[in-house]
């Protein structure tokens, strides 16, 4: 096989011509996957092939060692690791020998494929003469090296940082050895920028092996001259790469940084202020990202913090806060219709937001004169900057010190709705949101809406509905935080008189023919579903009225002529909002015995409605659909077991859907509403169910969200099934128990974040499955757990001990605690006096929250009661 003609093929605008091919790589690669990758390395490392051959060749390789989805990650690095080291060294060489290539986009694509192995290997300690050789690449003064070669070299060694982050695979000589060649290649004596980029680039990657080195103040020194020097490097894309460096800096070594603060401030106000718009916005978002340090360490500060806040952006406040408002008339034409946009003007509003944040009050008399001085100016990128200054700074500073500014604010702001243009109009309106999100109802006794502004508010709002797509959304929004900022109001100051008109005028806006614009659709939906949530008992009869509307349009989108692709995302989006508007409404009237006639004179007709959905196959669609059921199970209560038969068979088919996990997940939350519904009257679907969940549970292809879940499912079938769960427990409770242990090592090895969150979810699961099992087996079968609660008190006790559970874990746990006192009786009273830990959990549980509190106090006395039964 000509590997070079199948590779040229493969890119063929012939469809049958590039199928072929594609079948052609896919046999080589299943009959011999050796030969295959060691011939895609000759071709991309062979200086006579075509660039497109080599470039795809490259490609090919790179995603044979790699995928995002993690099981299939795993297995291309198993069939890495199993290759004949011979065949495994021949690609290496090829790689390594083709970063000196003149064809730029082999030596970049060799360098991502050297990163891909390195990132197998090096954690594994093997290709140690990697590092070396790179590093080799770099030459030295008395024997010098073509510069393309030191270029995509940097490019290596930066891409193999990356890769291997978060691990320790560099001892700190192969992290001096990389610095020293980074820090050559970033030097301001180096005559190549491309070479200059590479380094630059490369250091940012870098950074995070760097610890022993910014420790060193040597070190430390030089290493921020370079990157100081380089930002005003005459090439754009080297100061922009140097300024992104000391944005990773800045986060990763904020305690180092008080030293380089003034310069800091010099190199970051020139570049604001007179460079090319890609590096100011780096240079702006250096000071974001020193605000998002400092939040973060008010929010977490304890008298033993480890990391001092050094209050950079307070000091640096009075020449900080002008150069940033400097920014804000920077705009450009059309930002506010475009959703990707971003530039100065946005990137200084955001960091403004930030700064308020972070120092609070102090903010306010810095910001308040530019507002006033540029609030009427004829120019519009004035006005427009001064409202931005405005809204920016709302979150930070005391309620006190917001109402009075608010209070004379807001009259002109309603004004402003009017202006002539655009940008204005725009900006006034996400700053009334803001508003409404901020101040309103933060402060009962300063309130900033009154029975005297509300009117002419509201007026304004539903009239500025109209405006422009952009406009009419971000209306949209301030509408939304008024109605929940107005939340159990009485009186003159609640919505009740304006419901109906703002219900009407958002089914208006949302029935525009530009509604697809700028997510005013979605927006006009998600506004009305708020207000509905937030309406008081007297709004029920005008919410039921909103029902068959919403039915009619929900049908109506069923018959939608689909001609094109946007036509069926139309059809989708359309159909999902409406089955989320109804979802709102069975929850807010059926939530109540008084308004539940609102739904249950629907309930068949919604419920023909949602089974059609499911004719339509998109996940967000379905998504909704099953939320909406499973709203409407719980209020139907026991009347929903009609639906069961027909409904069935969607339910399986959501809990078999692996890829779109988002809807797995939901459905497994709907089946436990189905079992509250239904109690007992489940149990003819249960053995499908459970069939189901054990399967989802048992493969490595379904997102591991989904499954603490469906172990919490677990305990909502046996609590409504009872005894009926007996034949089940031989297959759930070993899944548990390894659960278990998995979490039991999680903890221990673990300090990630975001495996400590999972860990804590996943807890949660299980004993939310162990306390519906007891609750379940109570009554009439409690020795059947008496095998298992060894086990669930020794797991307890390990979580007892792991000071990273969170509190609704602490409570899950001591709660399954008192349940299984509760159930086993007695039988467990010499477990309970071997397992003496409970008595410290509960003591500590004492001391928490009144809902934790409760709960220990119950568990309490449960164990009490069967330790003086046995006695």
């Amino acid at each position: 096989m000509d590997i070079t003609q199948v590779l040229l093929n493969a890119q063929s605008p012939d469809g049958n011509v590039r199928r072929l091919a594609e079948e052609n790589l896919k046999q080589l690669q299943d009959t011999n996957f050796p030969a295959y990758l060691v011939s895609l390395a000759l071709e991309l490392a062979n200086p006579e092939k075509q660039t497109d051959s080599r470039r795809l060749a490259g490609l090919i390789l790179k995603n044979s060692l790699d995928a995002k989805e993690s099981v299939r990650k795993a297995e291309f690095i198993q069939r890495w690791i199993a290759l004949d080291a011979a065949i495994k060294g021949q690609i290496k060489a090829a790689l390594l020998a083709t970063l000196g290539s003149p064809v730029q986009d082999a030596r970049h694509t060799s360098a991502q494929v050297i990163a891909k192995i390195a990132a197998i290997e090096l954690p594994r300690n093997e290709w140690p003469e990697l590092v070396v050789g790179l590093v080799g690449n770099m030459g030295s003064p008395a024997q010098p090296q073509p510069d393309q070669l030191k270029e995509s070299t940097l490019e290596a060694l930066g891409f193999v940082c990356e890769e291997i982050a978060g691990t320790d695979s560099l001892a700190q000589e192969q992290v001096n050895s990389v610095l020293t060649a980074v820090v050559q290649g970033m030097n301001k004596t180096e005559p190549n920028n491309d070479i200059r980029l590479a380094a630059t680039r490369a250091l940012s990657n870098a950074l995070e092996f760097a610890q022993t080195n910014f420790e060193n103040e040597v070190e430390r020194n030089y290493i921020m001259t370079v990157i100081c020097e380089a930002s005003l490097c005459p090439d754009v894309r080297v100061r922009q790469a140097a300024f992104e460096c000391l944005v990773a800096i800045s986060s990763t070594y904020y305690s180092k940084l008080a030293p380089y603060m003034n310069d800091i401030f010099q190199i970051t106000a020139k570049a604001t202020r007179e460079d090319q718009e890609p590096v100011a916005l780096q240079a702006v978002e250096l000071w974001s990202s020193i605000c998002d340090e400092e939040i973060e360490l008010q929010e977490e500060y304890t008298a033993d913090s480890e990391v001092t806040n050094f209050n950079f952006i307070k000091q640096a406040l009075p020449a900080l806060v002008p150069m940033l408002l400097e920014t804000l008339t920077k705009q450009e034409e059309g930002q506010d219709s475009d959703e990707t946009a971003w530039n100065l003007a946005m990137a200084g509003g955001t960091c403004l937001g930030l700064v308020a944040r972070t120092v609070g009050n102090d903010i306010v008399p810095l910001v308040m004169p530019y507002v006033q001085e540029n609030i009427s100016k004829p120019e519009w990128r004035n006005r427009e900057a001064a409202t931005y200054a405005f809204g920016s700074i709302l979150e930070g500073p005391d309620t006190e010190q917001l109402v009075p500014l608010v209070n004379s604010a807001l009259g002109f702001m309603l004004n402003a709705m009017k202006d002539e243009n655009a940008h204005v109009k725009d900006t006034t309106a996400w700053t009334l949101g803001r508003i409404f999100e901020i101040v309103h109802g933060s402060s009962p006794e300063n309130p900033i809406i009154n029975a005297t502004n509300l009117p002419a508010i509201l007026a304004v709002l539903i009239e500025s509905l109209k405006d422009v797509p952009n406009v009419a959304e971000k209306v949209c929004g301030a509408i939304y935080f008024l109605a929940q900022g107005s939340e159990g109001s009485e009186g003159a100051l609640s919505l009740t008189p304006y419901f109906q008109p703002l219900i009407t005028a958002l089914l208006a806006t949302a029935d525009r023919e530009d509604a697809s614009d700028s997510r005013l659709r979605s927006s006009a939906y998600e506004t009305l579903n708020e207000i509905v949530r937030c309406s008081g008992d007297d709004t029920a009869a005008t919410t039921a009225q909103l029902t068959p509307v919403i039915m009619e349009k929900l049908a109506r989108t069923m018959d939608m002529q689909i001609i094109s692709t946007d036509d069926r995302e139309k059809q989708s989006e359309l159909q999902a909002l409406l089955c989320g508007v109804l979802q709102v409404i069975i929850q807010k009237l059926g939530a109540n015995d008084a308004t539940k006639a609102g739904v249950t004179q629907y309930a068949d007709q919604m419920m023909a409605l949602f089974l059609r959905v499911f004719a339509c196959r998109n996940a967000t669609v379905h998504e909704e659909a099953m939320l909406a059921i499973g709203a409407l199970a719980y209020s139907s209560g026991p009347d929903f077991g009609k639906y069961m038969p027909e409904f069935y068979r969607y339910l399986e088919m959501g809990l078999q859907n692996f890829e779109e996990y988002q809807v797995c997940a939901v459905t497994v939350g709907v089946v436990g509403d189905i079992c509250r519904a239904l109690d007992e009257a489940v149990l003819p679907y249960c053995d499908g169910v459970m069939t189901q969940l054990l399967k989802d549970l048992s493969s490595d292809q379904l997102h591991r969200s989904v499954k603490p879940p469906i172990f919490s499912c677990f305990g909502d079938i046996a609590l409504a099934i009872g005894e009926h769960f007996a034949k089940y427990l031989a297959y759930a409770m070993p899944m548990l128990q390894s659960a278990a242990e998995l979490s039991a090592q999680q903890g221990m090895n673990d300090v990630w974040d975001e495996v400590v969150d999972y860990n804590n979810q996943l807890r949660a699961g299980i004993f939310e499955a162990y306390s519906g099992i007891f609750q379940g087996f109570k009554a009439t079968k409690p020795e059947l757990m008496a095998p298992y609660a060894e086990h669930i008190l020794l797991f307890i006790e390990n979580v007892y001990l792991d000071k990273q559970r969170d509190e609704i874990v602490t409570k899950a746990a001591v709660g399954v605690l008192g349940d299984l006192a509760d159930t086993l009786g007695v039988a467990a009273a010499q477990l309970f006096a071997t397992h003496r830990f409970h008595r410290e959990f509960i003591e500590e549980c004492m001391n928490s929250d009144e809902s934790i509190k409760e709960t220990a106090e119950w568990a309490q006395s449960r164990i009490a009661a069967i330790t003086a039964a046995s006695s």
